[in-house]
């Protein structure tokens, strides 16, 4: 694509990559709004205007005060820090015999874990709970019709679906029956923190044994951002033994 110079500002080039680049920049929902003409020329005016007003300080000899000076000297603590624990990271290597002992510690880890997708009604006492189970499983009511009725959860207006999660994911009194019930099942009541609730398993799709090299790149990235942790914690040791560190 030609990157079009589309403005000058005392003698600097404003390009259509510019304007692409600042765009790029923006959160994902507001960057949508400027891909079009019309956005395009806002950009492109608000870049102008940056340089306007860069223009302006440079006339006005902002970089010879001593508020630009403090703020330079911030920029290069910053930029020096930055600089220096990028370094520190990229240090850290990694051999395939590592990658591969890795996932052989624990293979699990990087599989498809076991979920469950169930729905279920919250309510305030035991005694509730079995008068509406009692009534759902003779078919007097759905198990739907009773969640949006009678459930206190918010989950009451979508019938009490909750959707899918990873076993870990509610509390463990609701895991425990949620993750060994039968599909289309509906336990008795199970009492947490929150009430009692009526749990049914709307589906559990089975975990899925992780390949090694399916998810190679997965076990590369885990064991990086170990190793990466490491090295930070090793060299943070290394300096306070070093620098003087003093709590007030």
């Amino acid at each position: 694509m030609e990157n079009r110079i589309l403005a000058k500002v005392n003698g600097k080039e404003i390009s259509l990559l510019d304007v692409e680049n600042f765009i790029q920049r923006l959160e994902p929902q507001t960057a949508a709004q400027y891909k079009n003409e019309e956005g395009i020329k806002h950009v492109l005016n608000e870049l102008i205007n940056q340089e306007l007003f860069l223009n302006d300080a440079i006339e006005r000899k902002l970089d010879e005060t001593e508020p630009f000076k403090q703020e330079m000297a911030k920029a290069k603590e910053f930029i020096l820090t930055q600089l220096n624990i990028n370094s520190v990271m990229a240090a850290t290597k990694l051999k395939d015999d590592d990658v591969r002992n890795h996932f052989n510690e624990d293979p699990t880890k990087f599989g498809k874990k076991e979920t469950a997708d169930t729905s279920h009604i919250l309510v305030e006492s035991e005694e509730q709970c079995l008068e509406l189970r009692d009534k759902i499983v003779s078919e007097e009511i759905s198990f739907e019709y009773a969640a949006k009725q009678h459930s206190t959860c918010p989950s009451n207006e979508r019938g009490g679906t909750l959707g899918s999660y990873e076993r870990g994911q509610m509390v463990p009194e609701y895991d425990n029956v949620a993750f060994n019930l039968k599909v289309n099942e509906i336990s008795m009541p199970v009492k947490t923190q929150f009430g009692y609730h009526l749990i049914k398993l709307n589906s559990k799709p089975p975990g899925e044994k992780p390949v090694f090299d399916k998810v190679k790149d997965k076990v590369k990235n885990d064991l990086r951002s170990k190793l990466q942790r490491e090295t930070y914690l090793a060299k943070v040791n290394e300096m306070r033994k070093k620098f003087l560190v003093e709590m007030l």
